[in-house]
């Protein structure tokens, strides 16, 4: 039951956006206090719309501004990430310069000062922002944007955890990315509509410092409306008449997916202990039916899998029957330079990485001679694994044919040039939007097709071949999948679009950080909502989160699953590992699933589904500190209509102690869209369930996934954990 002083806190039309539009002299933390004091304040709103996209766009919306852009971040690292930011900025400048105005810019993040101690919210100097480490360009290079830095955090471990960006108060996104380069799958939602005003308030409650000069969104909220994605002819016209986009063959449109049968999957009994692999002809038997693609979430799929016709007037991605475009040149991946800081500020970059994330293996300055290809990983040429000589592909991942590859290569793609700022020739594929070739579009529909563009095969090219080619972005060139070749239907998409929708409710969930390095900070909206969610399902609960060890999360998974509840837990192994071995941090992932699985009854051992990461291009999860395949996704879906997404892992640093930012809504469509993507742009519901006895993933010979910790750390894990860390800030490779 919500009391009643929760209740006016949360409805009242008092905020800190609606005291600064009466006094801009105000700083938002001047307003915080008049209002609150040290109270708890809440907003709840509505929105209009909601997309779950991906990396390229930030940059996109940063440059459609026209007024004012509130950037926030917890570690902006100099990068290839960080390089579509930076040109998106002077992008913006050029056409704000071209209009004759000037846009406000505030941009945060948490890169760790001794400084903070005195003041949380340090303001950062021109010099500093300008430098190797950040690299923000010039104020001669960014003409027309006012821009204001501020560095927040709160010692100890108060860390800035936040990833948002609202721009003119019309719209903003809500991400699990950094602003940094590593090889992670991420989340994205956008938003429109008046949820953007809640975000608009806490983005000045996290700002705190006195506005210089103030936004001239101050008196414009969106609640009052505007052209949003939705008033635009494009948007609906994306999708074609299945309900796929436009030029392509996976289905995304919600009202076309069919019976849904969420997060089906087939179990691995190999996963099991002392397990044998089937025989040859019984695992080609049993995996006759799904052998490509694996369970999929249509129980009425448009061309369900192994159907062969096809036809010149099929979207799927080849037409003109065997006549092929010449595509000139293939896209590199990025390489960034890393720039040569010296042994000490190496030391001091990756301190700073690892005390505002928390993570202690992805830290972004390794030694020059770790940074190399890394041994036993799936798809080097050969694999030593326990002293045995295995193949890189497992049995039955064989890829296609000779002369399935040639028809790949044959044909002409279909694409949505009339919703392109500067269409290609006919018949040429769309540019991809790089750091050294940016590609800006009109509209989201535009980003649509290029991006699905961009993971589409090129010539001689299989749809995995280009999933790779994807994923090896930036990081890892070179690395090879061994998945096989999946359907059309089942091709990535990494933008998941959304029809024209009504209106729905949604809410802002938080929590404030917390510095003292103890457990007491557990109560807060963010953790209410998560441990809500568990006591109310009806049906089920679907969690993907880079980590899972909250000492209060772990026993409530239990008790839903205990209650007949079905808890799907999609989880990266490895992932910090040496970070969380510290103390009090909770423990690895895969100490936690062993537990968890060990706790239940044999009743509720069949109601918790717990899988460990893998890449769509993947047949095995590859340990995080390899840094491959890894997914840094936070979202909760509850009984197939409720979703939570945001900035909050399911780990001990987000539970206690980060300041996050998500929210929460009640959409079945959107949340049908998004069960249906997160499924088709992973390989985990197909390869990563981990055994209902212990919780173990085990491969089909039985054995555990290279290189990992296991169940059982040791007696002095603790130890373990610590020296790993140390290595880790040293940048000297894996532990």
């Amino acid at each position: 039951m919500i009391s009643e002083k929760v209740y006016k806190l949360c409805t009242s039309k008092e905020s800190v956006s609606a005291l600064l539009a009466k006094d801009p002299t105000l700083s938002p933390g001047e307003a915080w206090k008049q209002l609150f004091g040290g109270h708890e304040a809440g907003d709840k709103e509505s929105i209009s719309i909601a997309k779950a996209n991906r990396d390229n766009h930030t940059s996109e919306d940063l440059k459609r501004a026209r007024e004012c852009v509130i950037l926030a971040t917890n570690y902006w690292q100099n990068s290839v990430a960080s390089k579509y930011i930076t040109n998106a900025m002077r992008e913006l400048s050029r056409r704000a310069g071209k209009r004759g105005e000037k846009i406000v810019f505030k941009l945060e993040y948490d890169r760790g000062s001794a400084k903070q101690a005195l003041n949380n919210h340090m303001p950062v100097s021109q010099k500093e922002y300008m430098g190797t480490t950040v690299n923000i360009p010039a104020p001669e290079d960014i003409p027309f944007i006012d821009l204001q830095v501020v560095n927040y955090h709160r010692p100890m471990v108060g860390t800035f955890h936040c990833k948002y960006m609202v721009v003119d108060r019309k719209y903003a996104v809500l991400q699990s990315n950094n602003i940094q380069d590593n090889d992670n799958m991420e989340m994205m939602t956008h938003l429109e509509g008046p949820i953007v005003d809640s975000l608009y308030d806490m983005a000045l409650i996290s700002w705190n410092n006195k506005l210089d000069p103030p936004l001239p969104s101050a008196n414009s909220p969106a609640v009052q409306g505007g052209v949003g994605s939705f008033n635009n002819d494009n948007h609906n016209a994306m999708f074609d008449e299945n309900g796929a986009i436009k030029g392509h063959s996976a289905v995304v449109h919600p009202d076309r997916l069919g019976q849904q049968k969420a997060y089906e999957y087939h179990p691995r009994d190999v996963n099991q202990p002392d397990a044998t692999q089937p025989s040859t002809a019984t695992a080609r038997a049993n995996s006759s039916q799904n052998a490509l693609t694996g369970p999929g979430t249509n129980e009425d799929a448009i061309r369900p899998t192994g159907d062969s016709e096809t036809s010149e007037n099929d979207v799927n991605g080849i037409t003109d029957g065997m006549k092929r475009a010449k595509l000139k040149g293939e896209s590199q991946p990025i390489e960034h330079k890393d720039q040569d800081l010296g042994v000490i500020g190496r030391l001091q970059e990756n301190a700073k990485a690892v005390a505002v994330t928390g993570d202690v293996d992805h830290i972004p300055h390794p030694e020059k001679e770790h940074h190399g290809t890394v041994s036993n990983l799936v798809g080097n040429k050969k694999v030593e694994k326990r002293g045995e000589n295995q193949s890189s592909n497992a049995p039955g991942v064989l890829g296609p044919d000779a002369e399935t590859k040639q028809f790949l290569s044959e044909g002409s793609q279909q694409l949505p040039q009339s919703q392109i700022e500067h269409p290609s020739p006919e018949n040429k594929i769309l540019p991809e939007h790089t750091t050294d070739d940016p590609h800006y579009d009109v509209d989201i529909a535009g980003e649509v097709a290029r991006v699905q563009t961009a993971v589409s095969p090129k010539s001689g090219e299989t749809r995995i071949e280009a999933v790779t080619r994807h994923l090896n972005h930036t990081k890892n060139a070179g690395f090879k999948g061994n998945a096989p070749e999946c359907e059309p239907e089942e091709e990535m998409t990494p933008y998941i679009p959304h029809p024209v929708h009504e209106p729905f409710p949604i809410a802002m969930v938080c929590r404030e950080p917390y510095g003292t390095p103890n457990h007491r900070s557990v109560y807060n909206p963010q953790n209410e909502v998560w441990l809500s969610a568990l006591r109310n399902a009806e049906k089920n609960v679907f969690i993907q989160s880079p980590t899972l060890n909250a000492e209060p999360l772990v026993p409530a998974i239990i008790e839903a699953c205990e209650r007949g509840i079905d808890v799907y837990c999609y989880i990266c192994l490895g992932y910090n590992d040496t970070g969380e071995l510290l103390p009090k941090q909770g423990g690895t992932n895969e100490m936690i699933a062993h537990k968890m699985y060990t706790t239940l009854s044999p009743e509720g051992k069949q109601k918790l589904h717990y899988f460990f990461y893998i890449g769509k291009d993947q047949t095995v999860p590859i340990v995080a500190k390899k840094k491959k395949r890894d997914c840094h996704i936070k979202v909760m879906i509850v009984d197939e209509h409720i979703g939570i997404q945001g900035n909050g892992n399911q780990d001990t640093q987000s539970w206690y102690h980060s300041q996050e930012i998500n929210v929460m809504f009640d959409s079945a469509l959107v949340c049908k869209a998004w069960i249906d993507g997160l499924r088709r742009n992973q390989n985990t519901h197909l390869y990563g369930e981990v055994g209902k006895m212990d919780g173990v993933w085990r491969d089909q010979n039985g054995h555990e996934a290279s290189d990992v910790i296991g169940v059982d750390p040791g007696r002095f894990a603790w130890a373990k954990g610590f020296m790993g860390a140390i290595r880790r800030v040293r940048g000297a490779g894996d532990f």
